[in-house]
């Protein structure tokens, strides 16, 4: 961990998709010789490629992620209902109708400073949703007056354009020259990692992070029924890929002050056969 109270190093890690992305983020996690501040990981798809079991989401915390952001596919697992209420790590998306079991936002402290991580859906192409434009608006309206310095975006969304667009308003709105509130705005979803990471305004942003899981697949599924549903139209069940060789997409992110300075790229391949798994490629980092 980092010595200087002013210096948060985060990792974020894509959708994390069945058992092979699951064996890949611990394994990595553990290799780590230089411990992040804090580790946040997209888990909607963490069970078998849809939803959270409660056994998953236990393992998961024991591995060392400090919080879990999530998606349309949360409530796939029925048992999401009996235990979300008191996960509290997970955060689940923001904009469902008031009354929706769960919370949309955590606080968490690292040394010395209050990090929000919001959770939000978008509306392009996606189920029909409460606006996230005016109910994260709130929420960071709200966090403001928490003493909250520090906000951590997950928008899970489809659309490029929906998430280009909501990244630029909250940063537009809420970071200036003085201090930037949004840290960092990081797409999810479409399991494909995106090459924009940039820093906007004080704010760590990228399109989508990518995914965790079966490197050869069709984001994190068999190819076969992938190609059967795809091709044909008739409804196919997706069966998740279970092939050893797994994909690690995420992005290390810098705090600095008042002001995210960094973003890197994390593109990691493992061999989840191995007895200690090894990554044996990185690119995209700069």
């Amino acid at each position: 961990m980092s010595s200087n109270t002013d210096i948060m190093k985060i990792l974020f890690f894509g959708d994390i998709t069945g058992r092979q992305g699951r064996n890949a983020i611990k394994s990595y996690i553990k290799s780590l010789e230089n411990k992040p501040d804090f580790v946040i990981a997209n888990i909607e798809n963490a069970s078998h490629g849809f939803g959270l079991t409660k056994k998953n989401y236990e393992d998961l915390s024991a591995s060392g992620i400090d919080c879990f952001t999530s998606g349309n596919h949360i409530w796939d697992k029925k048992d999401i209902y009996d235990y979300i209420e008191t996960a509290e790590k997970l955060v689940r998306p923001i904009n469902y109708p008031t009354g929706t079991k769960g919370v949309g936002c955590r606080i968490f402290d690292i040394k010395g400073h209050k990090l929000a991580v919001i959770n939000a859906l978008g509306r392009v192409f996606m189920p029909p949703i409460d606006s996230p434009w005016e109910i994260v608006t709130k929420k960071v309206d709200e966090m403001k007056e928490c003493g909250v310095d520090s906000i951590f975006v997950d928008f899970h969304a489809e659309a490029t354009a929906e998430k280009i667009c909501f990244a630029k308003y909250l940063a537009a709105k809420y970071n200036d020259e003085n201090l930037a509130l949004i840290k960092a705005f990081v797409g999810t979803h479409t399991h494909v990692q995106t090459a924009d990471e940039k820093i906007y305004k004080g704010m760590a942003y990228i399109t989508d992070a990518g995914f965790c899981g079966a490197e050869e697949s069709v984001i994190g599924m068999e190819f076969s029924t992938s190609f059967k549903r795809l091709s044909t139209s008739i409804p196919e069940r997706y069966e998740i890929a279970e092939t050893p060789i797994a994909c690690i997409n995420g992005v290390e992110i810098l705090i600095e002050g008042k002001f995210a300075t960094q973003i890197k790229r994390i593109n990691l391949i493992v061999d989840n056969s191995k007895n200690e798994s090894e990554v044996n490629l990185e690119i995209g980092c700069k």
